[in-house]
């Protein structure tokens, strides 16, 4: 068995790709057992998702109901050398935790065995790239004018994006790696956010955010997603923004101005000129008043893109934190978006939302942060080694 000593000096990682059996289910007493017909087997908890491969998990896989974004910060003086021990040592414990194995020196095993599709993405920021004496593929974002951006939300050299569809199974999983990462870096920023629950609703039905609002009916699918995601050695960038909603007066707001503000119908997720959720928009037909049917002000006019190599890729998560001494809440959207190139795909869009959106008027972006992405690892390698290695 690899010891946590042999990992913090620098060995290579020794994976485990055993997953845990599902747990059995026991009546208190004969009166009250259940026929074994009538127990459904539970699967949601024991469902696993391939840590190993060319690319990272947790991106292109249809998002799980429960997410932390933690973000870290390297000391000065952080060497290569450190860099690399720090990887191998959190790859380790993500390739045994996301398949149902507890970690090396886990204090928490029985919390392991039910990984209920999770997955570990690792991002590097600038300062790590700086750190290692290296070239960042990544830069900050410009400063948006309708940004309005609190550190406490915001940078970061190292990111983990921790998904799974049980919030016990992610905070066990975030807990671990926090641990296992605090020799080498110091926790930023955490950001934790839900969509719907396996179950809730069909898998492909579109999930909606805390405004109501359908969520990434836009997004590429299927082959249109390694054009717009995918480099070629199995790498793509991230960005993460805080957006906070401004729910108290989105509310006062009618269905008509909600719909003319976001482009689309709140109901069924059709754009204003057609009758589907996946109707193409289209910027030419009139209203009976004789005005686009699609503002010009509107978010789907403004974010709309026609290329398929120039989407981004959404993976949102709500967020819903304590409402404040009078009520008001503090909810909104941690908003994710995978893309090959954050100069080329991402900015240009926002752009054109920071420039005349309607929707501005009840989102405020408070948080930024952009991360390279790494490619995946077979299971002798480790996340990051074709950079730091």
């Amino acid at each position: 068995m690899t010891s946590r000593r042999h990992l913090l000096t620098g060995a290579a990682a020794a994976g485990l790709g055993a997953a845990a059996g599902a747990g059995l289910v026991a009546a208190a007493g004969a009166d009250n057992a259940v026929p074994a017909a009538a127990v459904e087997p539970l699967t949601t908890g024991t469902a696993t998702v391939p840590f190993h491969g060319p690319r990272q998990a947790g991106i292109a896989e249809d998002p799980p109901a429960h997410a932390a974004f933690v973000a870290f910060t390297l000391p000065a003086g952080t060497d290569r050398r450190a860099l690399a021990r720090m990887m191998r040592l959190l790859t380790d414990d993500a390739r045994r935790l996301t398949q149902g194995v507890p970690a090396l020196g886990d204090t928490d095993a029985t919390l392991a065995p039910l990984p209920s599709r999770l997955t570990v993405t690792f991002g590097l920021g600038p300062g790590l790239y700086r750190a290692a004496g290296l070239k960042a593929p990544v830069a900050d974002l410009p400063q948006f004018r309708i940004d309005r951006l609190e550190r406490r939300w915001s940078g970061g050299d190292l990111l983990l994006q921790i998904c799974a569809d049980d919030p016990l199974t992610v905070a066990h999983t975030q807990r671990m790696l926090i641990k296992d990462a605090r020799p080498f870096a110091a926790v930023r920023w955490v950001q934790q956010g839900f969509r719907r629950s396996p179950g809730v609703q069909a898998p492909e039905h579109t999930q909606r955010n805390v405004m109501g609002q359908l969520d990434g009916t836009a997004n590429p699918r299927g082959p249109e997603i390694d054009p717009a995601v995918w480099n070629a050695d199995g790498s793509t960038t991230l960005v993460v923004r805080r957006v906070r909603a401004e729910i108290e007066t989105w509310d006062i707001l009618s269905v008509a101005d909600k719909e003319n503000a976001v482009g689309r119908r709140l109901d069924s997720g059709a754009p204003l000129s057609g009758a589907q959720e996946h109707d193409e928009p289209d910027f030419t037909k009139l209203d009976s008043s004789g005005l686009p049917a699609m503002p010009d002000f509107s978010h789907v006019t403004r974010a709309h893109v026609t290329d398929p190599a120039l989407k981004i890729l959404r993976r949102p998560y709500n967020y819903d934190g304590v409402p404040n001494a009078a009520g008001q809440p503090d909810s909104g959207l941690i908003f994710a978006s995978y893309q090959k190139d954050i100069a080329r795909q991402f900015v240009p869009i926002q752009l054109r939302l920071a420039e005349k959106d309607l929707l501005n008027e009840w989102i405020t972006p408070i948080g930024s942060a952009v991360f390279a992405v790494p490619p995946g690892c077979d299971e002798d390698g480790w996340i990051g080694e074709q950079v730091l290695g």
